[in-house]
């Protein structure tokens, strides 16, 4: 146990465009220490200021109306809120490179400093390396390592963090790596070592007689020339 945090999170937005009109609605994170969650959490609804797309609505439940009646203020009103949440610890998130854009768009809107790449952990880049050509949507990856799906009936930050918490720990090797129990690495190398054979002081005697291996040869030259292995008989 090395105490390392880490933090899950997830945004909601209005649609793709993070440089153009599109604004996040809603951000969920989740603390973890060695990879397991400690239960505290960070989640705030946004106001976007902006009407939401039907086709979003359906997926995440929200409209501008709703996110106003439960309160929800503009980005900059809990950007300190979050930023003092996060610290500096690594940001984990599926398919980074969105949620990436949105962060550090609203910061900078807000007068703050943009979020190092380097501070990202993409889950989604680690699914395509460890599983090449298989699907890695976050559903799929739940699917994969048999994650319950029963609790989202929408696409919900929070909520996804929390499947993303656990789908991370699978990908980095379950619960045995969080205990520190996986096998330790040993030196790296290139090639595969292997054991070379030293030759005998004293050869060993043949099994066979000398007249048992005339009455085999005898025997192989009977087959005919048909027989493969009479080829490589009269080859050695």
């Amino acid at each position: 146990m090395t105490g390392v945090r880490e933090i899950c999170f997830d945004t909601e937005t209005t649609g793709f465009n993070a440089r153009g009109d599109d604004r996040i609605t809603e951000i969920g994170c989740i603390e973890l220490i060695d990879m397991l969650p400690t239960g505290r959490e960070f989640h705030a609804l946004v106001d976007p200021q902006r009407d939401i797309p039907e086709k979003v609505t359906q997926l995440t439940g929200h409209t501008l109306a709703n996110l106003r009646e439960r309160g929800a203020k503009v980005f900059k009103a809990q950007a300190q809120d979050f930023l003092d949440f996060i610290g500096d610890s690594q940001l984990v998130a599926h398919n980074a490179d969105f949620d990436r854009g949105f962060i550090n768009a609203e910061l900078e809107r807000a007068g703050y400093e943009a979020i190092a790449e380097d501070r990202f952990t993409d889950t989604l880049q680690m699914a395509r390396e460890k599983f090449p050509g298989s699907p890695a949507s976050l559903d799929a990856l739940c699917k994969r390592y048999g994650v319950s799906l029963a609790s989202r009936d929408k696409h919900g930050a929070i909520i996804d963090s929390i499947l993303l918490a656990e789908v991370y720990l699978q990908l980095k090797g379950g619960r045995m790596h969080s205990l520190g129990l996986e096998p330790e690495a040993g030196p790296a190398t290139d090639s595969i070592l292997v054991p070379i054979a030293r030759q005998r002081p004293t050869p060993l005697q043949s099994l066979s007689s000398e007249a048992e291996r005339a009455k085999h040869k005898e025997f192989i030259e009977s087959m005919g020339d048909e027989m493969v292995w009479n080829k490589y008989w009269r080859r050695a």
